[in-house]
């Protein structure tokens, strides 16, 4: 393998999927021996020697994509399919340009970390995509617990974003909570509805609102939850999915987004789907079929950091040697560190 010198990984906020992608792959790269470094966005800007140096592999989010026209060897990730409605006109108008930027240069390519997110930037934006790479998980995630004890807790973890739509499970995670006096919630993260959050859950002293918690704390917790929930219907992939699953937890999400990718066969088992609605009734029968299955902890070394930084390697590699371009056919396309031809038409 024509291995970098060096990968760079542009990250994003403190906390959330992005800040979690970076510190993964970081991990990853590190246990392969090879150099990396996270920088912020904004930062990319002054390492111009870097961007132009094909023997440094640049790993840039969308709000680095811009420094596309400047770069060689750079795979520009797209964590998701933007959407207006959520993240407003201006952002999704930057997310398309910046796409479409990295579209229109040879020793650049776009890469998504899941088929659904691959599927909607290509049919409805027109952007082509040119690999597909999951999402890793910390190392620390890959650690079973060691036995599978009694578990009462029902856990949502992440950004108390409108977005991820809790505001519309809260009411469930109520109505369980009322039900079943041996039940407690755990409300994991921070974001712009958290005060709206807790005004709605302040008569019950059994739900908990932590704040965000180190990756230490944040695995107690799920060792000590028996049902996971997730409201956001357009998830990537969905990282606090595989954590949530990698520690026994049964998980509840809708029936949407890429986290249907990570488990099929667990899908009316270990994994309850809900209508896109979201209403009341739906999710309150699908927690508690949830709470009712005995879960296990489930094996995600596919989605190890030095399986994904391996994966990230390969498209590097191949990125190098032939460039893509708008008639480029069998660029690779990898899941999980396998690789397979992915065609203009975005099969295999």
């Amino acid at each position: 393998m024509d291995q970098p010198d060096k990968v760079l990984i542009t990250g994003g906020h403190e906390i959330g999927g992005l800040a979690s992608f970076a510190e993964a792959l970081l991990e990853g790269f590190q246990q392969l021996g090879v150099p990396c470094e996270i920088i912020s966005p904004t930062r990319i800007w002054h390492r111009w020697r870097e961007l132009r140096d094909p023997r440094v592999l640049k790993i840039l989010s969308t709000t680095a994509v811009f420094a596309a026209p400047l770069s060689r060897r750079a795979i520009c990730v797209s964590h998701g399919f933007p959407t207006a409605g959520i993240i407003g006109w201006k952002k999704f108008i930057g997310h398309l340009a910046a796409d479409k930027v990295a579209n229109r240069f040879r020793q650049v390519c776009v890469a998504t970390v899941s088929q659904y997110a691959a599927i909607h930037l290509r049919a409805i934006l027109g952007v082509r995509v040119d690999a597909v790479v999951p999402n890793a998980v910390r190392q620390i995630f890959l650690d079973p617990p060691a036995t599978y004890q009694q578990r009462f807790l029902i856990t949502y973890a992440g950004r108390l974003h409108p977005a991820k739509n809790l505001r519309l499970l809260l009411p469930s995670v109520i109505d369980l909570v009322e039900e079943r006096p041996e039940v407690r919630a755990c409300i994991i993260g921070d974001g712009p509805e958290r005060a709206t959050l807790e005004q709605i859950a302040k008569r019950h002293p059994r739900i908990e609102f932590t704040g965000p918690l180190d990756r230490t704390t944040l695995r107690h917790r799920l060792r000590e939850t028996k049902v996971f929930v997730s409201g956001c219907p357009t998830e990537a992939l969905g990282i606090t999915y595989l954590e949530a699953l990698s520690q026994g937890c049964n998980v509840v999400m809708p029936a949407g987004g890429g986290g249907l990718e990570i488990a099929p066969q667990l899908i009316g088992s270990q994994i309850q789907l809900v209508p896109l609605t979201l209403d009341r009734t739906s999710v309150s029968a699908a927690i508690r079929r949830a709470l009712a299955f005995e879960g296990r902890p489930i094996n995600i070394e596919s989605y190890a950091p030095a399986a994904i930084a391996s994966a990230y390697l390969c498209v590097g590699e191949w990125l190098n040697k032939h460039g893509f371009s708008r008639m480029t056919t069998g660029a690779p396309f990898v899941c999980c560190g396998r690789t397979s031809a992915w065609n203009d038409h975005g099969s295999e």
